[in-house]
């Protein structure tokens, strides 16, 4: 079976530790360890008998949650497939322009989706996993008026893989400058409310933004697919001609209208990460060979002294524990990995897998 591109791939690791996929550890796929949340599981046990009739294909209830949620017009939210299907739409407008900026290392469907329709990628490297913000305003700057500039930007914030947040104000600009600019929000809902650096209450002055969100990693459901985009109306048309008339199943829409009121588990999922990020960055801090970056979202970036290819390799055959390679970024290659933050307890087992493979090389 060939190397995943991407988190989470059981069946893989399974077959190279030579176990069962449920004995894995799963530090590579980065959802939240709390969930699915029981809102969820009753969401889903109700409304079974909805399996035997379509969706409703405007998802009404759906988006007047989401719009509650967000202080956002029903109209201007679309729901999709997961945020994977919405990105394939928002890179599909972007390839019909110019060029599309995109901050590297970069999530590696984006380049899937850009690819997918012939777009012209310009990178822009982060500088030191700092936004290259001097860089890319050099190089869209436009003096003349407002929207000029045919060009487009995908980023994600929190960035992945490297967990930074970047703030409102050094995305700005490009909205003042870019035809379009698409910001993926999907670890967003990490950061308490009054941490967040979110665009959405934005999107009414910008109609050139595009904002995408995950409902599956914070209220872990990836098996679900639920995700929405907020955006201007007119751009919703568009899409709607390109994609399947029923894109969100009847479950994964159940679950999405009450998700979003269980502040109870948004509460806990904040008050868990605070200590359980803390408590593993301090750990990976302390093993030889190897440096972790400060993150604000639910994974660490950790740099290696030593072949992540071997690392991931042993921990799977001797611990059962399996850390996310960053081979699919090809700035990082085998130098660098990313690991899921999960309960203290789990985040212990990492870090004593770790040290007993690092002590074995030392």
């Amino acid at each position: 079976m060939n190397r995943p591109a991407h988190g989470g791939n059981l069946i893989w690791a399974a077959q190279l530790a030579n176990c069962s996929p449920s004995a894995i550890l799963d530090f590579s796929a980065s959802i939240n360890p709390l969930g699915p949340p029981t809102s969820a599981i009753a969401a889903i046990q109700s409304n079974l008998q909805s399996l035997t009739a379509y969706p409703d294909p405007s998802y009404h209830h759906l988006r007047s949650a989401l719009s509650q949620f967000h202080h956002i017009p029903p109209d201007w939210i679309l729901p999709g497939n997961g945020s994977a299907e919405l990105l394939t739409w928002a890179c599909r407008e972007l390839a019909s322009l110019e060029t599309t900026y995109l901050l590297t290392p970069a999530f590696g469907d984006y380049l899937r989706a850009l690819k997918a329709f012939d777009a012209q990628i310009t990178r822009i490297p982060l500088d030191n996993f700092g936004l290259a913000i001097l860089d890319l305003r050099l190089r869209i700057q436009n003096p003349k008026s407002k929207i000029q500039n045919p060009n487009g930007l995908l980023l994600n914030n929190p960035h992945n893989p490297t967990g930074q947040l970047f703030s409102k104000d050094s995305i700005r600009p490009y909205l003042e400058q870019l035809a379009l600019v698409v910001v993926d929000e999907a670890f967003m809902d990490f950061l308490p409310p009054n941490d967040q650096q979110s665009v959405i209450d934005w999107v009414p002055d910008y109609p050139n933004l595009v904002v995408l969100r995950s409902l599956t990693k914070f209220y872990s459901l990836p098996g679900l697919r639920l995700g929405y985009a907020i955006a201007h109306p007119d751009r919703w048309q568009r899409w709607q001609q390109w994609r399947d008339p029923w894109a969100v199943n009847s479950l994964a829409a159940a679950v999405g209208e009450v998700v979003l009121q269980d502040s109870e588990f948004q509460q806990r999922t904040w008050n868990w990460l605070a200590a359980a990020r803390s408590q593993l960055l301090a750990g990976l801090n302390q093993l030889p060979g190897l440096h972790p970056f400060p993150g604000s979202a639910n994974f660490l970036l950790v740099r290696s002294a030593y072949s992540v290819i071997e690392l991931q390799a042993k921990l799977l055959k001797q611990h059962q524990i399996l850390i996310r390679d960053c081979l699919s970024f090809p700035e990082l290659g085998d130098s660098y990995f990313r690991v899921a933050i999960r309960s203290q307890e789990e985040n212990e087992q990492l870090l004593a897998g770790l040290q007993a493979v690092l002590g074995n090389d030392g």
